[in-house]
């Protein structure tokens, strides 16, 4: 659906939360899923600080949830002023399939327009060389069509398939970086069950991306958005024709 490009930010961490969950249902024992997230802080009188936060990893739950009160903070409540810290970029989300003892084995990176456009894209891609320079595998689902893919230019001339598919997901193997498992995405057809590479001792985990995508349109209720105009670059004709039959048939 070419219109969740729109609505990006709250696609983006949904579909992180269910691929985490999804793959820690199929791992190795000895195997977890962890989604990370980073943030970049500019402050003016110091140089931008990059902190690294666990998604729900340390937080400890009471056995029973406490009643909700409305009312607790009340007018009498005196309510401290936050101090306002301006981010320099958007806040950077990703999976990390560790050991139990740590040991990073495979980054999952759902992209945002900032890994795909300017100095994002230049930062981004150092992020792809030092996780492959680290033995780790990558994984890299596209789902964008705004901004160009962030690969290397050389490696952008085998990206573009004669279909013009903008959506691509590539796997990285740590045991063979130089090489790129492509798989194309056509905004008519499904969206393909990938491999995701572990250890070399371990079978692939599988990743449907589909079904995961159509759960984010469902529990965010997208269809109750207007679908007016298309956000991105302008579609090939075949494809906007495709999109309006859709449109159509579902109003």
């Amino acid at each position: 659906n070419p219109f969740l490009e729109g609505s990006w930010p709250d696609v983006h961490t949904a579909l992180i939360g269910y691929i985490r969950e999804t793959l820690a249902e199929g791992l190795p024992p000895d195997l977890v899923a962890r989604a990370k997230e980073e943030v970049s802080v500019n402050r003016s009188t110091s140089p931008p600080a990059h902190y690294r936060a666990d998604v729900a990893v340390n937080a400890v739950w009471p056995p029973v949830l406490p009643e909700l009160n409305p009312h607790a903070a009340s007018s009498e409540t005196a309510v401290a002023e936050p101090d306002i810290i301006e981010l320099e970029h958007p806040p950077s989300r990703w999976i990390e399939i560790c050991d139990t003892s740590g040991q990073l084995i495979t980054v999952i990176e759902v992209l945002s327009p900032t890994n795909k456009q300017g100095i994002g894209r230049a930062i981004y891609l150092q992020k792809q060389q030092d996780f492959l320079a680290g033995g780790i595998n990558l994984v890299e689902v596209d789902l964008l069509r705004i901004g160009l893919p962030p690969f290397f230019d050389a490696d952008l001339v085998h990206l573009q398939p004669a279909t013009g598919t903008r959506y691509l997901i590539v796997a990285t193997r740590a045991i063979r970086p130089w090489q790129r498992e492509v798989y194309y995405c056509p905004l008519r057809q499904r969206l393909p069950a990938v491999r995701v590479p572990l250890r070399a001792t371990d079978a692939d985990a599988v990743l449907d991306i589909q079904p995961l995508v159509d759960r984010v349109y469902r529990t965010g209720r997208y269809w109750q958005a207007l679908h007016g105009e298309l956000p991105g670059p302008a579609l090939p004709e075949a494809d906007a024709a495709w999109v309006r039959q859709q449109l159509a048939s579902s109003s």
